[in-house]
């Protein structure tokens, strides 16, 4: 792949990876590269996959673009396709890490509570008695 063409699929992906929810957008755009580069749907489909488990190690761990172009030229990537990379997770990786605390913050939404607090008043148990407790239904 030219560095061209790494650059044009690294856009897509960002495009993607910034507006998650547009999955159809994202395929309609690896269709059209794929027809524009000559290149097999399935295995660009295939090598995207594995492309972006970099961005989403990257967001949980918190990487520098600096860390991100290493682990790339790790991976055998050339020095200047991990550079555009680099770039664009540094322009990026700021809106997606809003995005990552915003989805967090949603699934982990507390939709109601209830809660009782209280002392344990009598037992069968003497080391029962005067306990305190706390109950909470979700």
């Amino acid at each position: 792949v030219s560095l061209q063409q790494f650059q044009a699929l690294t856009d897509v992906l960002f495009r993607f990876l910034a507006e998650p929810k547009e999955v159809e957008r994202f395929l309609a755009q690896l269709a059209d590269f794929a027809a524009a580069n000559k290149i097999s749907l399935g295995p660009l489909k295939s090598i995207v996959r594995s492309v972006l488990l970099v961005p989403s190690g990257a967001l949980k761990r918190n990487l520098s673009s600096e860390q991100v172009r290493a682990d790339f030229i790790a991976l055998g990537l050339s020095e200047e396709k991990a550079g555009y990379f680099a770039e664009q997770w540094k322009l990026n990786s700021p809106a997606l890490t809003r995005l990552a605390v915003g989805h967090t913050l949603m699934i982990n939404q507390l939709v109601d509570m209830e809660w009782k607090f209280g002392v344990t008043a009598g037992s069968s148990e003497l080391e029962k008695v005067g306990s305190i407790f706390l109950q909470v239904s979700v």
